[in-house]
């Protein structure tokens, strides 16, 4: 029997390739795409499960599964106010690895930022570095937390700061110091997840900017 896959922000750009990969691994029994809207998957092994985040706890069943991919995130202008952004940011998903665990769920895996820290100023790293505090703290056998820079890949909204990075950074990235701020696919970061996610490591990992590249690669081979 293979893996029961779960997705948590499975519309998102990185969570939309990480359902379609994951669907067509042979390693792969399941995959629950969890969405606030009702979303039609042409596979048959893609359970599209429609939940209202205000109400977590009445839809622990879902969280039933091997491993439980976290791509859930927004800004605080889609979101409507920094207090709203942090319920999506850092509530949801820690209340989401909460119910995973309780269900079961072996291997927890994050997709945070590069520059996460709880103790930074800027609000949007903190809130990622928070969250990685707490999951990590929650007793999953396995956590991996990555930590892309600039996620780059079409989406439902429009996000113009992204836009101009994702033209920009590219140019900037050349240059030797900042070579590990480059911009990355939401497909890549979706690839490296599914190797991640397939594989055995260490309890507890981070991977970061060149390393995220080096295992898009393999899951490519």
């Amino acid at each position: 029997m293979g893996k029961r896959a779960i997705v948590l922000g499975a519309t998102g750009v990185v969570g939309r390739a990480l359902v379609e990969i994951l669907s067509q691994s042979p390693a792969i029994e399941s995959v629950t795409a969890i969405s606030r809207r009702k979303v039609v998957y042409q596979r048959a092994n893609i359970i599209n499960q429609v939940i209202d985040f205000d109400r977590l706890n009445a839809s622990a069943e879902v969280f039933n599964g091997d491993v439980l991919f976290s791509c859930l995130g927004t800004t605080a202008k889609l979101a409507g106010s920094k207090a709203k952004q942090r319920l999506v940011d850092v509530d949801y998903q820690y209340q989401a690895a909460q119910l995973a665990f309780q269900r079961g769920v072996n291997h927890y895996l994050l997709v945070s930022s590069s520059g996460a820290n709880a103790a930074s100023r800027h609000d949007y790293l903190q809130m990622k570095g928070e969250l990685e505090q707490k999951v990590a703290a929650i007793g999953f056998k396995r956590v991996s937390i990555f930590q892309p820079s600039l996620i780059i890949g079409q989406r439902h909204d429009v996000r113009v700061g992204e836009i101009i990075g994702s033209r920009l950074m590219p140019w900037l990235c050349q240059l030797p110091m900042l070579a590990k701020y480059r911009p990355i696919t939401g497909e890549q970061v979706a690839l490296s997840l599914t190797a991640t996610g397939l594989s055995t490591a260490a309890p507890t990992q981070r991977l970061t900017y060149y390393r995220l590249d080096e295992l898009h690669q393999l899951a490519k081979a």
